[in-house]
């Protein structure tokens, strides 16, 4: 008999699957998100989504209104010209702190996540912008470092709903050859090259950014978190 997911693991599973829905513009900003759709859509109890609600907040993917309403962040131009600026120097030092350091396997994982990046840059652009995300969040993790794995996704994940929201249309090629860059840059270790790369990088991704979003498309939250939610099953 398969084991009940206790209380955090029920929260991880829904931020997870809310993280990829917003990123990947399932989720438009402004979208309420009710705790009792969230709990039906997911199997699980208001208490248990609020939590999850609470997470992505602190992520600065979900903004708590009064009366406990919830909705997807609608991220202002120079808010987002702020976090870019302040994630390029987290990034720097990331890069000048694995420099050298890495260990084969942190390597070779490195490459598999470029590989899957690869693999989804002729689809939709939002998975792209996602999987390039999560690559950085991937260098910050191999700092051990919890503050830096934690300031770093916070503002990561706030560029890319940036990004999926403002970004204007390119090639994912550009970024995924910069990131074999890095890595390249990082296994030599040559720390100031990492870091004049990534500062090159990141300065490259937010001039991508338009200053107008996509119209809205108001669908049904029930119908858009469908398959999020059966990904979590």
């Amino acid at each position: 008999m398969p084991e009940t997911p206790n209380p955090k693991d029920k929260v991880g599973m829904i931020c997870r699957a809310l993280r990829r829905a917003i990123i990947e513009q399932a989720l438009e900003p402004g979208t309420k998100l009710p705790e009792d759709a969230l709990g039906e859509r997911f199997g699980v109890s208001r208490t248990i989504a609020r939590h999850a609600l609470g997470q992505l907040a602190s992520e600065g993917l979900v903004e708590l209104r009064r009366n406990r309403i919830a909705v997807v962040v609608t991220p202002s131009w120079q808010d987002a010209r702020d976090i870019f600026d302040i994630r390029m120097e987290l990034e720097r030092l990331i890069v000048r702190k694995l420099a050298g350091k890495l260990k084969p396997a942190q390597i070779a994982r490195l490459k598999a996540h470029v590989a899957a990046e690869q693999e989804a840059h002729e689809g939709p652009s939002a998975v792209s912008i996602r999987l390039a995300t999560e690559f950085h969040i991937l260098l910050a993790s191999m700092t051990s470092s919890p503050v830096l794995v934690r300031y770093v996704s916070e503002v990561a994940y706030r560029c890319c709903l940036t990004l999926s929201l403002f970004s204007r249309p390119h090639s994912s090629e550009c970024g995924i050859n910069e990131h074999i860059a890095i890595i390249d840059a990082l296994q030599s270790g040559d720390a100031d090259k990492a870091m004049a790369l990534m500062h090159s990088h990141l300065g490259e991704v937010a001039n991508r950014a338009l200053v107008e979003p996509s119209p809205a498309r108001g669908r049904d939250l029930v119908d858009v978190l469908a398959p999020y939610a059966e990904e979590t099953g």
